[in-house]
């Protein structure tokens, strides 16, 4: 049975700051999306993937992204 992991999104702004915008469960099967995926959707915007860490402190996955501009 699939019970996914938790992964935390964490925009790097201009100034450098990390803040956290969301926090979920993502079926495995989605985890193992960001191999083919460079840009994610969530609360209607869009943001580039960067980089991800498994905190295993924690038990989840982080991973930092950065908005693209809607011109």
């Amino acid at each position: 049975m699939d019970n996914g992991i938790s992964v935390v999104l964490y925009e790097k702004s201009a100034g450098g700051e990390l803040i956290r915008i969301d926090e979920r469960t993502w079926s495995l099967n989605m985890v193992a999306s960001l191999e083919h995926v460079n840009y994610i959707t969530v609360g209607a915007r869009e943001y580039e993937t960067l980089e991800g860490r498994l905190n295993l402190d924690n038990g989840k996955l982080e991973i930092l992204v950065v908005p693209m501009q809607n011109d």
